[in-house]
């Protein structure tokens, strides 16, 4: 069983790895557009940092001035952040790795999700191999098919009739016809990706992604 201690260390050590590997790439990078609708490398870094900048108190009182809508109070949040330069939110990202953000309703599983998603957000577009432990996936698999998995994250009713098999570890859940793939193409896909429908395979395909619960959702952003 993972306890929040755990997820609160490997969300540490996930954030150092994204924090390297935004290190790592290029002017040209930081500008390329990421999975998160209208949010580049250099925005989705910003967004990375809002759980340790931004504390309940002040996303609700920009929730307020939103008027509830809380992707806008994401988006809002994340390009004021974005105002620090590249060197700025590698160095905040790295000083704030081991913070202990706590979500409400959501919890610790929160911040140690996106790690693993929105590193993947980044890397696909710009082909880039960079990812989290499959072991990492596992946890995050359990939860998304777990009975209660933040709305923020799952797609509602998407897999509820088919069976999810990984092929790069011992994982598998649910009934019906099968649908295989890596256990980060499965997480990716169970979070609302469509870039990683190409990399799933077997017969449940069309049952999952032909009902109305497959209508696209807009890349979740956060889980607040």
């Amino acid at each position: 069983m993972t306890t929040d201690a755990d997820l609160y260390a490997i969300t540490t050590t996930n954030r150092l790895m994204i924090a390297d590997v935004l290190d790592r790439l290029d002017p040209a990078q930081w500008r390329a557009a990421t999975l998160c609708a209208g949010w580049t490398v250099h925005e989705m870094a910003a967004h990375l940092l809002q759980p340790m900048l931004v504390g309940f108190g002040r996303f609700f009182l920009t929730a307020l001035r939103h008027r509830g809508d809380t992707d806008r109070t994401v988006d809002h949040l994340t390009r004021r952040i974005a105002r620090h330069d590249r060197a700025e939110l590698i160095g905040l990202l790295r000083r704030h790795a081991g913070d202990r953000v706590n979500p409400p309703r959501v919890g610790p599983i929160g911040p140690f999700a996106e790690t693993c998603v929105h590193l993947r957000d980044i890397a696909r577009p710009l082909r880039l191999p960079a990812d989290v432990p499959t072991g990492h996936w596992r946890i995050l698999l359990d939860y998304l098919t777990g009975p209660n998995p933040a709305p923020a994250l799952a797609t509602p009713g998407r897999f509820a009739r088919v069976r999810l098999q990984a092929t790069d570890l011992d994982w598998a859940t649910g009934a019906g016809p099968l649908i295989t793939g890596t256990a980060e193409a499965l997480g990716m896909a169970l979070t609302g990706r469509t870039t990683a429908h190409t990399d799933l395979t077997g017969p449940g395909l069309p049952l999952a992604f032909a009902s109305p619960a497959a209508a696209e959702p807009r890349p979740p952003r956060d889980m607040p």
